[in-house]
């Protein structure tokens, strides 16, 4: 089937999930404009959950996206906890903050039956999924109201296992994009490789729409990703400016500056790896680091020197999702860059 039919969508782009970064308002504006406007939930109550979807459909009856998690909930382990604290130690020293009384939480909840109560009574047309895909009764589920499934795969391995555990289409998640890697079947970093590379393999690997993600910024990129197999693609860090969005002061600057054009992958900020600019606290420590709880148990620590820094103006200890092509990005409303992104793809 046509993914612009699959999806009910006019136009073969889908805004990225970006938890943290935006809310039901970017979703609403892509959407309207004929694309697939996505609604990031992992890091929302489900009270937030269903205020943003009335929202949703409030505002716009065309199709849209919810996105979850799909990881396991770790158990707090105590001396993993206490090495990562004691390495961001001087910077606490710096900033004055007692690690003692910086609580441990989990921050990020995966997909549930409690959650998929909240959704079901809104029937979203695509729900889509990070880290793989939930239990075979959670999809079952969301796929009796009609909804279609997507989740990300970073390898032809991954491709293939979401395929055969009900994917209705698969994300192409190349090693540009910005944020969390998809990657759940293997923690080996060197075997995510690039979208124009990873993207004709699973195009020819199975037999359900491929949509392409990671540095793909303008009209031409998207061309490119259709011409080697990509029934849509699937659009982040372009976005990031957008008025629409709750893209931070200081992420919005370091996006605008020279330093958008050098990204790692790091796990300092969750335990997983994920792409941003690279920062203060990248530099020093490594974008790697032996020493991080298992995700999403790391962000805690961190974040309460995030929120020191950023109040004074810094995003040295910010995590500044951003893929390795920013050039796309523009302060312009979301539904004029979506048909700009779209020009040619009518």
């Amino acid at each position: 089937m046509n993914i612009k039919d699959l999806l009910g969508i006019e136009l073969p782009i889908i805004q990225a999930p970006m938890a943290g970064v935006q809310g039901s308002e970017l979703a609403i504006a892509v959407s309207q404009a004929g694309g697939l406007g996505s609604l990031p939930c992992a890091m929302l109550t489900p009270d937030m959950i269903r205020s943003e979807l009335t929202t949703i459909t409030t505002k716009t009856r065309k199709p849209f996206n919810v996105n979850f998690f799909c990881h396991t909930p770790p158990s707090v382990n105590t001396e993993r906890e206490g090495i990562w604290r004691n390495a961001l130690q001087p910077y606490f020293r710096e900033y004055k903050i007692n690690a003692d009384e910086i609580p441990v939480a989990l921050g990020r909840a995966p997909f549930s039956h409690e959650i998929a109560d909240i959704i079901e009574e809104f029937q979203p047309p695509v729900v889509s999924f990070h880290f793989g895909l939930p239990s075979p009764d959670l999809i079952t589920r969301v796929k009796s109201w009609g909804a279609k499934v997507i989740s990300s795969a970073t390898t032809v391995e991954e491709a293939l296992w979401l395929e055969a555990n009900g994917a209705d289409a698969i994300i192409a998640q190349g090693l540009e994009a910005g944020g969390h890697r998809g990657i759940f079947l293997s923690d080996d970093i060197t075997t995510q490789i690039g979208t124009f590379s990873l993207l004709p393999q699973i195009a020819q690997a199975v037999n359900i729409p491929v949509i392409a993600a990671g540095g793909i910024a303008d009209a031409k990129g998207i061309s490119a990703a259709l011409s080697l197999g990509a029934a849509a693609v699937q659009v982040g860090t372009a976005y990031l400016l957008c008025p629409e969005t709750k893209t931070s002061g200081v992420h919005r600057a370091a996006l605008k500056s020279p330093s958008a054009q050098h990204t790692a992958l790091t796990n300092l900020f969750s335990g997983r790896p994920a792409r941003s600019i690279v920062n203060r606290v990248i530099k020093e420590m490594g974008p790697i680091s032996n020493c991080t709880p298992e995700f999403p148990l790391a962000t805690t620590a961190i974040t309460a020197l995030r929120s020191k820094a950023e109040a004074n103006g810094s995003g040295d200890f910010s995590p500044l999702w951003c893929g390795q092509n920013s050039t796309g990005c523009k302060e312009i409303p979301a539904a004029e860059l979506t048909k700009q992104l779209a020009k040619g793809q009518l």
